[in-house]
């Protein structure tokens, strides 16, 4: 990947938290537990060293892959903007055309996306939809199920 990842500060922070306890927290715990089962011995049949190292190779490739992110990040604060049109970082209520039913997410950059909090990826099918209409506009979201209509009833920035 090259080039900037846009991100929202708390998926920012939640990402620098994560790291800072891989480091500081499990790597530890697994350096110790490589220690421990090295000292029971014959390492070729020892399920506890190789279980230890897995996670350490786990934990290390996501330490390197969450400061490979960090370094990319091109963090944006939803709350320092404005306006009626979606960008990155809008909470955005849609309305389906059809059924009328509504619907409430915030864009946010890949590694945020969370459909339990509402947070939908910049790269979506619905949130590429979205992205440069105002409120008031029609967009339309295809999928494999079909086109959906959807009318854009506000934008916040929160």
């Amino acid at each position: 990947m090259s080039g900037k990842v846009p991100m929202t500060v708390v998926g920012y922070q939640r990402m620098k938290d994560e790291l800072k306890h891989r480091k500081s927290i499990e790597r530890p715990i697994i350096t110790a537990a490589i220690e421990e089962a090295r000292a029971h011995g014959d390492l070729s049949e020892n399920a506890e060293y190789h279980a230890a190292k897995e996670r350490q190779s786990f934990n290390e490739g996501r330490i390197m892959e969450l400061e490979s992110k960090l370094a990319q990040a091109e963090i944006i604060d939803p709350t320092t903007l404005s306006g009626n049109r979606v960008v990155f970082g809008a909470t955005v209520t849609i309305i389906d055309a059809e059924t009328e039913d509504e619907r409430t997410y915030q864009i946010v950059g890949v590694d945020e996306a969370d459909s339990k909090e509402n947070k939908i990826s910049v790269t979506s099918p619905v949130a590429r939809a979205l992205i440069g209409k105002s409120v008031g506009d029609e967009a339309t979201v295809r999928s494999p199920k079909g086109e959906t209509v959807y009318e854009i009833g506000a934008v916040h920035f929160r």
